[in-house]
């Protein structure tokens, strides 16, 4: 058991009152959660609860001390406070001491930026996974063990959760893991106490403005990253993004940059882009990849360029991303025995969206039909821009609800049509259900049918509660008829 001086070894204590040298069993600071007899407990200030009103709760269920950012007007008898700048940054330090630092024991790669992130992590984790490596992966589609999969809530756990899987895996004999890092994770410090080997960054756009309010403090917020990496990491950004360099420009890290523009550590160019996949040539050398699209590209460039950095060979590197496949709900194919294509996407951004169209367009001579929404009690701005941007590069779309969570569906679907022109070649079909059924009814042999918006996802966010809903299910459930 390690005592809350250990805890607190790379904590700035602001105020102390109480004996540091008391033993801890746990880390406790969710106020959902039960509180451990003998734990400290840690008051996180959050947007809907705030731990510091938990405080004396805590403390009566067995909470020997107490870490926050404001001590209460009277001190308990017998009770360890300790006043710190950030509850956010204490609990990732305190964690990642309590479980051993175990984020040091392995060759963790943290992957940040707006699209990409899901597809650079696993890609990493199965090339891991087929050199015969124990390997942990924490994304948003699942966190895995080697092939123990564990549910996955948000992109990036919290602190204490991070650092308890990371534990659990080092236990395991895992040598190599892979991290998507959130521009959320980053601005709540859930990710300071924790020691990366590389941090990889794929792009920027607009994204998650609820929660930042704007694309500076967005952008800032994703730059943290890389300011807080340690020297003997390494930092590897993509040059053909308006922000690749700006991202490494204070980090301590080692950098390196990749490209499809300018020169770079890792050059690639497409030599051709089909349904089976893209021919690459990744420093002057042919690599295939079963992925497809330009975006697609970036993405194996990354992968390629962090895999070289952490050791392995580019001959090794080129075999193993050969075989590779894409994550599940990325650019995913089914064909329908009336040679129908069907592709689910997460694309979710109109940035992704258009990443995703430009290759579908590409690779068919047939008509391209669209299924997509956008999420509810999320940056409203973009509504209209996905929907001009899916009616413009579509042959058809069909637009539907997508997570409308405590939002009115139709209200979304209006902001989402709103500057459509009235042309005859999309629709509102709100029940995503009957969308996708309406979509597939309209498409022949040949044509791709591209559910937006879900991807991996199985259920749908309504007025507070998870329903269970597959975009993949009910396309194959379509084809099936």
């Amino acid at each position: 058991m390690k005592t809350l001086k250990e805890l607190c070894a790379q904590i700035d204590i602001q105020e102390l009152h109480g004996n540091v040298d008391v033993p801890v069993s746990d880390i406790c600071y969710d106020t959902r959660k039960p509180v451990v007899s003998g734990c400290v407990f840690v008051a996180i200030p959050g947007t809907k609860m705030d731990g510091h009103d938990y405080i004396d709760q805590a403390i009566d269920a067995g909470a020997v001390a107490i870490v926050c950012e404001q001590l209460p007007k009277e001190l308990r008898p017998g009770v360890t406070y300790v006043r710190v700048g950030s509850a956010y940054y204490a609990i990732a330090h305190m964690s990642e001491a309590y479980f051993g630092n175990p984020s040091k024991a392995v060759k963790l790669v943290g992957v940040t930026g707006t699209n990409g992130k899901t597809t650079t992590a696993t890609l990493l984790f199965s090339f891991f996974r087929s050199q015969g490596l124990h390997t942990l992966l924490l994304s948003t589609v699942e966190n895995k063990i080697d092939d123990e999969v564990f549910p996955a809530s948000q992109t990036t756990p919290d602190p204490y959760d991070i650092s308890r899987m990371l534990a659990l895996a080092v236990e395991r004999g895992v040598t190599h893991a892979v991290m998507e890092v959130s521009s959320h994770a980053v601005h709540q410090l859930r990710v300071s106490g924790i020691h990366f080997t590389g941090a990889l960054f794929t792009n920027i756009t607009h994204d998650h403005l609820d929660y930042h309010g704007t694309f500076e403090e967005y952008a800032r917020a994703k730059k943290m990253f890389f300011d807080m990496l340690s020297d003997d990491a390494f930092a590897l950004s993509n040059r053909d993004d308006k922000q690749g360099e700006w991202m490494l420009k204070n980090t301590p890290a080692k950098k390196y940059f990749y490209s499809i523009n300018d020169e770079a550590d890792f050059k690639g160019r497409t030599a051709s882009s089909t349904l089976t996949g893209l021919e690459l040539v990744v420093n002057n050398a042919p690599l295939h990849v079963p992925l497809i699209g330009a975006f697609n590209a970036y993405n194996t460039l990354v992968v390629y360029g962090a895999l070289v950095l952490l050791g392995f060979g580019e001959e090794d590197v080129r075999t193993g991303l050969s075989s590779l496949t894409p994550p599940r709900g990325r650019l995913e194919f089914v064909q329908s025995a009336s040679g129908v294509f069907g592709v689910v996407d997460f694309a979710h951004t109109p940035d992704a969206v258009e990443n995703v169209l430009n290759p579908l367009r590409g690779v068919t001579q047939g008509k391209v039909i669209t299924v997509i929404g956008c999420g509810g009690d999320r940056d409203p701005f973009k509504r209209p821009i996905m929907g001009n941007l899916a009616h413009d590069m579509s042959d058809y779309c069909v637009f539907t609800s997508d997570n409308p969570r405590s939002e009115d569906p139709i209200a979304i679907l209006e902001a989402v049509t709103d500057r459509l022109p009235d042309d005859g070649t999309w629709e509102i079909v709100a029940d995503r259900r009957l969308a996708i059924e309406r979509a597939v009814s309209m498409a022949h042999s040949g044509d791709i049918v591209l559910l937006a918006g879900k991807g991996h996802e199985d259920y749908r966010e309504i007025k507070g509660g998870k329903h269970h809903f597959s975009d993949l299910e009910e396309l194959k459930r379509v084809f099936s008829r």
